[in-house]
């Protein structure tokens, strides 16, 4: 077994270089870019350490290296990586960045991986890493995200629950800001992932980023521009933070955690966690996804994908089984703190948190599916932005982000 090393691009490429797929002996090379979705850099290490063991213990002619890789400069090095055709066999990614490489032909679909325990993925993380008919991703986890809320300030400002709508959560507003507090946590900082920000609430209204053929934008419509105009009227009722235009979406050391605001609608249980050490767990409140005309969570699956160039592919198919099986899923989900893609997997000492964001899982949406999806969500955030420090009113804004993004997707820019 091979030592988990933290390598950055250019040792893995000198590595692939010096023979991508094979490990200078009769064994067939697995090398795999994982991330952090084990926050503790020392558990994560010894996580993926065992991993890498116990699969050799049971499967000798097989070498595994396991890279783990920084979030930073994900796309690129993954992009750089396909290109050349060298670095790694099987990448972890999201189902946003899966159909521009599907769509170039850099990976291979992996049905085949599934087919025999299809029935007990869930539903919508298979199809979130479908395209064009063909799975291109093995799901090894499942992030969902939830309100979480200050049960205190809400009760303070008479409110008897927390807002489990939209219109509940206008509703709201004012009688928080009569305490000085806002309502909604709302991060439109432009380096903040629409996912978690805009996009949910675009959902819940029953709008969608692109038109059903993917060729044009569809956020400006009706839908769309109900959903900024609803923040804007939050902001003129003192619902939303001052600085919402720039703000991140940090629960420690930011206006949740101090009582400035209540409510986050698209946060993480590692955010309900962090809360809860700054107010108290026994403040903290978690619901299901505010209700518009639907319930929409974001939610994707980290899928291991397999890179068309590898030579070994029935190793790393091998390897990508066990990763994704009943037990390796219920450890991974432990020690992350995410959840599996599994149904039936009981994962040991879940916490209470969990438990609860859990019950999200049968809204999770992972997001409009397009290989201009994250370019275009880059046009749309400035755009938001400048509606929330009133530079533009709902339609101006959303219109000119629709007008440039038409440009983008009709020049396959």
């Amino acid at each position: 077994m091979r030592k988990t090393a933290a390598l950055g691009l250019t040792a893995a490429l000198a590595l692939a270089a010096a023979g991508c797929g094979s490990s200078g002996s009769d064994k067939a090379t697995v090398t795999l870019w994982m991330y952090p979705v084990i926050g503790d850099q020392a558990k994560s290490q010894a996580f993926w350490a065992k991993i890498e063991k116990d699969f050799e213990a049971k499967n000798a002619t097989i070498d595994i290296k396991i890279d783990q890789q920084p979030w930073e400069g994900r796309q690129e090095k993954v992009t750089t990586a396909l290109v050349s055709k060298k670095g790694f066999d099987l990448v972890v990614l999201g189902p946003d960045q899966i159909p521009q490489y599907a769509q170039q032909g850099t990976i291979e679909a992996v049905d085949d991986v599934v087919a025999k325990d299809k029935a007990s993925y869930l539903p919508s993380a298979l199809t979130a890493l479908t395209v064009n008919g063909k799975l291109y991703g093995v799901p090894i986890y499942q992030t969902i995200t939830a309100p979480i809320y200050n049960k205190k300030l809400f009760a303070e400002a008479g409110v008897d629950k927390a807002p489990e709508t939209l219109a509940e959560l206008k509703a709201a507003a004012p009688k928080l800001a009569a305490k000085k507090v806002a309502v909604l946590d709302y991060p439109g900082k432009p380096e903040v992932s629409l996912n978690q920000s805009f996009y949910p609430i675009l959902w819940a209204n029953g709008g969608s980023v692109f038109t059903p053929d993917g060729k044009h934008a569809a956020f400006n419509g009706k839908e769309g521009v109900d959903s900024l105009q609803l923040l804007l009227d939050l902001k003129a009722a003192g619902g939303l933070p001052a600085d919402a235009a720039s703000k991140g979406n940090e629960i420690e050391g930011g206006a949740l955690a101090s009582g400035k605001t209540a409510m986050y609608h698209a946060a993480t249980a590692l955010q309900a966690t962090q809360l809860g050490a700054a107010i108290g767990a026994e403040n903290v409140g978690i619901g299901l996804p505010l209700e518009g005309t639907k319930r929409v969570a974001f939610g994707i699956p980290g899928a291991l994908v397999l890179a068309k160039h590898t030579e070994n592919k029935d190793a790393a198919k091998k390897f990508a089984t066990y990763l994704s099986s009943p037990e390796v899923a219920a450890d991974l989900a432990k020690e992350s703190g995410f959840f599996p893609a599994r149904t039936g997997v009981t994962v040991p000492g879940q916490s209470a948190e969990a438990t609860e964001f859990a019950k999200s899982l049968q809204y999770a949406f992972p997001g409009d599916a397009h290989p201009k999806a994250r370019p275009v969500m880059a046009i749309i955030a400035p755009h938001i932005q400048a509606a929330l420090l009133g530079k533009e009113d709902a339609k101006t804004a959303l219109d000119a982000a629709a007008k440039e993004a038409d440009a983008l997707l009709s020049n396959g820019g």
